[in-house]
């Protein structure tokens, strides 16, 4: 083997060994700075093992949360304890603030951890325990959204619930719940076997066997009252919160394609106008945020859902068609590429 060949494979031999060992040193170096980071927080609970960015938020709460699973369910059977099921996620805004009022409070904790086996649910990574529970809480006050916050019995039957509380209402609410399931149990019980019954029943579709009632001029008179409240200025419906709503302007443009309701058709295309144009819409990244807080569409509510930019997808999609007007075009492909 020639001098200079065994040189040049020592040389790398060694400049091997050397890269080895800084990335062994530097690997090192990370799990101190991660232990070290660790060590800084008072609270560390069982959701620091989770990858969900929504749960790891609240792994340092004083809140002992689990993640939903068998471990949480036993332990809240063992303990005769109630289950708290608190869903959210991570761009939800109220989630943020009822975490930094109640979740992050020592004296709410404290009362969370004394009576209940408290569980965080990322409804991004688990949309079917979100549903379940929203039902319940949907069947008891006629609303939901998130935070969702949902109180069962350990097997999991729901019993109450709501969205954000304040964190005085938060305390008074479990204070109550502590005292009645300790007190009346059994009437915790018969309610929870009704409202899981009426989750089980909203879920139940039957198929319909009479003949349709309507006709289309039952959509006329529908149309003529839904006029009342356009924004003929502004597009969209003549308030604030401005939601999108895409199927309404799906049903609106194609009830104008086959009736030749001009007017429709001009409130159709202000309001996808307005919408695109607005602050409602990311015109750097693409995407719709999820609704806006004034009826300019100018001021947005910065969540950016999947499932609400999914079906304005296919609205812009079907006005182009339609219209022909690039700007839709421009919207479908860069809410595609977001």
């Amino acid at each position: 083997m020639p001098k200079s060949v065994k040189n040049q494979g020592i040389l790398h031999l060694l400049l091997f060994s050397l890269t080895f060992l800084s990335v062994i040193l530097s690997s090192c170096q990370n799990q101190k700075v991660n232990q070290t980071n660790m060590d800084e927080h008072k609270h560390t609970n069982h959701l620091i093992n989770e990858t969900s960015p929504y749960l790891l938020q609240h792994a340092h709460n004083p809140v002992e949360w689990y993640p939903w699973g068998e471990e949480a369910l036993a332990k809240a059977k063992a303990e005769n304890k109630m289950l708290l099921i608190s869903v959210g996620y991570a761009a939800c805004h109220w989630c943020h603030v009822m975490e930094h009022e109640s979740f992050e409070n020592e004296e709410v904790a404290a009362v969370m951890n004394a009576h209940f086996v408290c569980i965080k649910v990322d409804r991004e990574e688990r949309p079917d325990i979100d549903q379940i529970y929203m039902s319940a809480v949907q069947l008891m006050t006629g609303s939901g959204g998130w935070p969702l916050n949902c109180f069962a019995l350990a097997d999991g039957r729901p019993f109450y619930g709501g969205t954000y509380f304040p964190k005085d209402r938060w305390l008074d609410v479990m204070s109550k719940l502590a005292h009645e399931f300790k007190t009346n149990p059994e009437k915790v019980e018969e309610y929870a076997e009704r409202l899981t019954q009426g989750v089980v029943d909203s879920e139940v579709i039957t198929k319909n066997e009479n003949p349709a009632k309507f006709t289309s001029e039952t959509l006329d008179e529908m149309v003529v009252k839904w006029k009342g409240n356009f924004d003929t200025i502004e597009g969209g419906a003549n308030r604030a919160p401005k939601f999108m709503l895409p199927n309404n302007y799906n049903f609106l443009m194609r009830y104008a394609a086959l009736g030749h309701h001009d007017y429709v058709d001009t409130q159709v295309k202000l309001t996808l106008d307005k919408m695109a144009y607005g602050g409602l819409y990311d015109q750097i990244g693409g995407g719709f945020t999820r609704y806006s807080t004034d009826k300019l569409w100018k001021v947005p509510h910065f969540e950016k859902m999947l499932y609400d930019n999914g079906q304005l997808i296919s609205l812009y999609s079907e006005a182009y068609t339609r219209y022909r007007n690039p700007l839709y075009k421009e919207i479908v492909y860069q809410s595609i590429d977001f």
